[in-house]
Parts: C-alpha cells; structure tokens; sequence
C-alpha cells in the first residue's frame, strides 16, 4: 500500500518524534517525583541514555515504545519502505540488548517498561516501578552496613 502522505508531511512527521519528555516518560517520572524519589532523566553521560536512572543505588530504567523498539504485541513495520524498518528496528532491539548485557555486567539493577504496559494499567506498572526501586534501596542499605560492620579503622 503508497504512503497516505507525501514525502515531506512524512519527513515532517517523523522530525516531530521525541525521544525524550514523551507524555507517558512524563507522566511516570512526575508521579515517581511527588512520591520522593530522586532521579535524573535521559543521563546522556551514560550508556544507552536511560529514561531514568538512580546512580545511588546503580539502577536504571528504561521506558520502551512499542513501535521503536519493535515490542512483539503492537510494534508494526511501516509498508513503504519496508526493508529500511526491518533493518532500523532490528538494530534497536540489538542495541538495547547491548545496553542491558553492559548494565548487568556492571551490576546494576535494570528495568524496561513497554509503553503498552503503561498505557493498559498505569497504575500497576507505577507500583512496578516503585517496588523495583525499593528493591534497589533496601540492596544498597544491606550493602553499605555490611560494609561498615566489616570496617576495622587503623589504630
């Protein structure tokens, strides 16, 4: 099937295409902010720039959508120019698979959020979230006192 719109207005849509500060990236990062959890959003100083990320207790979040990302259930490859997509969307899948393998070698705690998970049940995928960040803390907390208990000062 030809493309609805002409070369430009498709150009010009695909330029008005955020990767950062989506509504849904906002939406979770606001009510993550108003229940006291501090983070930074789209660190470019670190690997894969992720959505949200807690260096305190080394976690990151990721917030996937599903046409970028190509998420099984509702990704969907665009007909015109169908051989470009398939390349495109492989090589960002394989991307964020490099970005997770860095991020659990390194130890850290990683989460990736479908944007359909958000959007079907906000909520569950906040407490998701929430939990998941608790999770990180509580790791940090036994991590750090295990430390000091086996720290001997010279003297």
């Amino acid at each position: 099937m030809a493309d609805v719109l002409t070369k430009e207005q498709r150009r010009r849509n695909m330029q008005a295409i955020r990767a950062t500060h989506t509504s849904i990236e906002d939406k979770m990062s606001t009510d993550l902010w108003r229940r006291g959890y501090r983070f930074r959003k789209n660190v470019s100083s670190m690997f894969g720039k992720p959505d949200i990320a807690i260096k305190k207790y080394k976690i990151v979040i990721f917030i996937d959508s599903c046409f970028w990302h190509g998420c099984k259930e509702h990704g969907n490859i665009p007909k015109t120019n169908e051989s470009f997509w398939l390349q495109k969307l492989a090589r960002n899948s394989e991307r964020d698979q490099e970005v997770t393998e860095y991020y659990q070698a390194g130890r850290w705690g990683i989460m990736r959020i479908w944007e359909h998970e958000i959007k079907q049940d906000y909520h569950v995928t906040l407490e998701k979230v929430i939990k998941f960040i608790e999770y990180a803390k509580k790791i940090h907390a036994y991590k750090t006192n295990k430390a000091r208990s086996n720290f001997n000062p010279p003297g």
